[in-house]
């Protein structure tokens, strides 16, 4: 069977948006286990990456109102809140999916790994941030913590004002030699949450987190060719990748070449922050070595999309 990454979207994190407790979180990943671990019973070896938007951003809000309240406080640096909420969904996804596994008799291992992701200090994301995380500012407040704290601080939709940091494109996993004994020896393994905390390598092996997110469609990318994987699936709210979407002209593309999916592109066909990484992932997957492919489709049918009945999949 197939060696395969999973690439979890929000929706199997958080159903509803509007509310981020702990529990409603639970409530989504056992929902989400199950078409996991049909793809385990199966017989297929499966690595699960996530991301972690909410989560992150409400680990980050909470010091910040923390330490707003009593300003003795310290505020917690972004790269560990990134570590915490890879914890804090990992446990809650490793749970749901042993739990699915008891039920159906299938007797395996998982587990979470925190994860870093090697970032280039001289990417170009350093010096452009465009990813807000965190509370809501005054104009006033954000000048000070843009003076006391060196932050960035853009306006956030006419919401006020939020700190925004760098998204850089990820070069290598660090753990990933951990993981790849643990996916050999038959365990499942649950890596690069949220795209894995960004550190840069200060020389001699020294590596220091920095204040940054990595897109996880392209953590998942990498974290997938390390391993060797056969397929990437990106799993997201729609079955299938739309051209003109939402117009009268929407066509859903069952497959795309590379060649098609770059002039999609260049047309503007996809959605920065939306569908546009999932493609650019999706291409670099799929070109980056004979035989390996990308789905894109939504968690509900992701064994379907393998069986090559839905989904859109993205080939060389």
């Amino acid at each position: 069977m197939s060696k395969i990454v999973i690439a979890l979207g929000g929706n199997a994190l958080q159903a509803d948006p509007k509310d981020i407790s702990a529990e409603s979180q639970r409530v989504t990943a056992q929902r989400t286990a199950k078409p996991i671990v049909d793809l385990i019973e199966e017989g297929h070896q499966v690595i699960i990456a996530h991301g972690n938007g909410p989560q992150v951003g409400q680990i980050v809000a909470t010091y910040e109102g923390a330490a707003a309240v009593n300003p003795k406080l310290p505020v917690m640096p972004f790269p560990e809140c990134g570590a915490m909420s890879q914890g804090y969904i990992g446990y809650h996804l490793q749970q749901a999916i042993r739990e699915e596994m008891r039920k159906r008799g299938i007797e395996k291992h998982i587990a979470s790994v925190v994860t870093q992701v090697v970032v280039d200090k001289n990417d170009p994301g350093f010096k452009n941030p465009t990813k807000p995380v965190g509370s809501f500012y005054t104009e006033e407040e954000a000048k000070k913590l843009m003076e006391e704290k060196g932050y960035v601080m853009k306006e956030d939709a006419g919401r006020g004002y939020r700190r925004v940091v760098a998204s850089p494109e990820p070069i290598d996993v660090v753990e990933a030699p951990i993981v790849k004994t643990l996916v050999d020896a038959g365990h499942i393994v649950i890596t690069v949450g949220g795209g894995g905390v960004p550190v840069i390598d200060e020389g001699n092996g020294v590596l220091k987190g920095v204040p940054a997110v990595i897109d996880k469609d392209l953590a998942s990318e990498k974290i997938a060719e390390i391993l060797d994987a056969d397929y990437l699936i990106i799993l997201t709210a729609v079955e299938k990748v739309a051209i003109n979407f939402n117009t009268p002209q929407q066509k859903e593309l069952d497959q795309m070449t590379i060649e098609e999916a770059l002039k999609y592109i260049d047309e503007g066909h996809f959605a920065p922050g939306s569908m546009l990484p999932k493609v650019k992932a999706a291409i670099k997957f799929a070109g980056s070595k004979p035989g390996r492919k990308t789905l894109i489709t939504s968690l509900e049918k992701a064994k379907e999309g393998i069986e090559g009945k839905t989904g859109t999949m993205i080939v060389p």
